[in-house]
């Protein structure tokens, strides 16, 4: 470790350099042009999620026109999008809106430390140069938004397997895909049944260096329903009205029709699950076991339903270079999975598909004038501000709808914040939660990675400010009109504990 460099100072940090981190930042630098900013990324390159996830097939499961950002048009043909195309896409961000003089690559921030008498965030950061040398450095900052994702970079998911290390193939996660790694002609076996697994199937089997066969092993199954990989609707729009207004029209008819299907199929369960029965049966063989193998013990929605483009995913299983098995896992052999039903999967490859780790703030552990921060006892204004925590906000999705829709209403939050700093004179604006509120669960998914993690995570309140919807139709609703409540004090640095100021009070 080298010595420490000089430090930094920002008005405006955010971290992340991800698809919501860049868009964010976008929307804060806008509206701030004079102010200093800083983007900092842990990795050696942009992207975020798109950068760390190489496994085969790696692509969005959501229509990249809804996807992306509302300020950049999406003009790739494909709006089920390969990770290459989003990556590229990130990037040009950056260096279309001249965002790269902000941005500091391989800064991983350590620790954020608040001093209510300085009224700044002291951000502590360990870089990474070219050649991997590393040495420390300080960042002060006066607002902090992170852009950090919901899961931990560094771990995935994996339980226990009796007898893993017996096998004497290699066993992968796709978090940690290695490089132009060869699985031609071998025998594959993924374990689980979510999006990574319903993506890596058929990539796997298609094309020059195709596996020789892949099983998907799956103790529960999931909804997996086939969309086409291009939306001829969006391409229509663009081509008549151009690429501004067609875009946005292609975001407004997504949004809409996404709403639509997520009301009908959380309203009305049981014919949800005849609906999406049917679907299945159709992309399958005729006799196919839909029932064991495509049938969820939960509602739709309940946990994200699995989307395949052009029915890659059936077209895979129904020509026979690819399967399903349901069964659990009984232990791992010298040559594959012995399964409860007694049955043996042989296997050279064995992938463990099976979940993320989910981690608030990238990991960082905030303290406010030297006292550790909870984030589990902490309740979110809007879905964005920390209870308890002065100038900081933080990019939180949906569930049931595109991740990135939220990330224009946080940002005006952020901005809203900041500007009635600077109008006032403030330096501090902290979000209090009313004493004895209510709360409840922040997300409403039953998936393994949420579950595991529901003690960990920040919760909301039951109504407005502190309340933020799953689905952005009905998030967007709570972002009209006044942003800023009583419940975030505004005050003046000073050299004692700030005199605390709501924002009716100050008008």
């Amino acid at each position: 470790m080298n010595q420490t460099t000089a430090t930094e100072y920002a008005d405006v940090v955010v971290i992340g350099a991800g698809l919501s981190g860049i868009g964010v930042a976008k929307h804060l630098m806008d509206a701030f042009p004079d102010k200093d900013f800083l983007l900092l990324e842990a990795r050696a390159s942009v992207g975020g999620t798109w950068d760390l996830f190489r496994y085969p097939g790696i692509r969005s499961d959501d229509s990249v026109h809804t996807y992306g950002y509302d300020f950049k048009p999406w003009l790739h043909k494909e709006a089920i999008a390969g990770g290459d195309l989003i990556r590229g896409y990130i990037r040009d961000t950056v260096d279309e809106f001249g965002m790269g003089k902000a941005l500091r690559l391989g800064h991983k921030v350590t620790a954020a430390d608040w001093s209510s008498e300085d009224a700044e965030w002291t951000l502590r950061i360990t870089v990474t140069d070219e050649a991997g040398n590393e040495s420390e450095k300080v960042v002060r900052a006066k607002f902090v938004f992170s852009g950090t994702g919901y899961y931990n970079y560094d771990e995935g998911f994996e339980p226990r397997f009796e007898g893993r290390e017996d096998f004497r193939g290699d066993i992968l996660h796709p978090q940690h895909w290695p490089a132009d790694y060869d699985y031609s002609g071998k025998r594959v076996v993924i374990i689980g049944s979510g999006a990574t697994a319903v993506t890596m199937l058929p990539a796997m089997v298609t094309g020059e260096g195709a596996a020789a066969h892949v099983t998907m092993l799956q103790r529960t199954p999931s909804y997996v329903a086939s969309v086409p990989q291009v939306d001829k609707i969006a391409q229509f729009l663009l081509t008549v009205f151009g690429k501004k207004l067609g875009y946005r029209l292609t975001r407004v008819k997504n949004i809409w029709r996404d709403h639509f299907l997520v009301t009908v199929l959380v309203k009305y369960p049981s014919f949800g699950r005849k609906l999406l029965r049917s679907m299945t049966a159709k992309e399958l063989p005729k006799g196919f076991d839909v029932d064991t193998h495509f049938a969820p013990p939960y509602n739709p929605w309940e946990q994200r339903l699995c989307a395949c483009p052009d029915g890659d995913f059936f077209k895979a299983i129904s020509d026979g270079s690819a399967d399903v098995v349901t069964d659990q896992i009984e232990r791992f052999t010298e040559k594959g999975i012995l399964l409860q039903s007694g049955k043996t999967l042989e296997a050279d490859i064995i992938v463990t598909a099976t979940g993320l780790v989910m981690q608030m703030l990238g990991g960082i552990q905030p303290t406010v004038d030297g006292a550790p921060v909870s984030v589990a006892d902490s309740v979110l204004y809007r879905g964005s501000l920390i209870s308890g925590v002065p100038n900081w906000a933080m990019m939180l999705g949906f569930t049931k709808a595109t991740w990135t829709l939220r990330i224009r209403n946080v940002a005006r939050l952020a901005i809203e914040v900041i500007r009635e700093m600077d109008r006032k004179g403030y330096d501090i604006a902290l979000p209090v939660a009313p004493e004895g509120m209510p709360t409840q669960d922040l997300f409403d998914l039953s998936a393994g990675y949420m579950q595991r993690a529901k003690d960990e995570l920040p919760r909301q309140g039951t109504d407005l400010p502190w309340q933020m919807h799953t689905t952005f139709v009905k998030d967007n609703r709570l972002f009209k009109g006044k942003l800023l409540h009583d419940d975030i004090r505004f005050s003046k640095r000073t050299a004692a504990t700030p005199r605390l100021m709501s924002v009716e009070a100050a008008s």
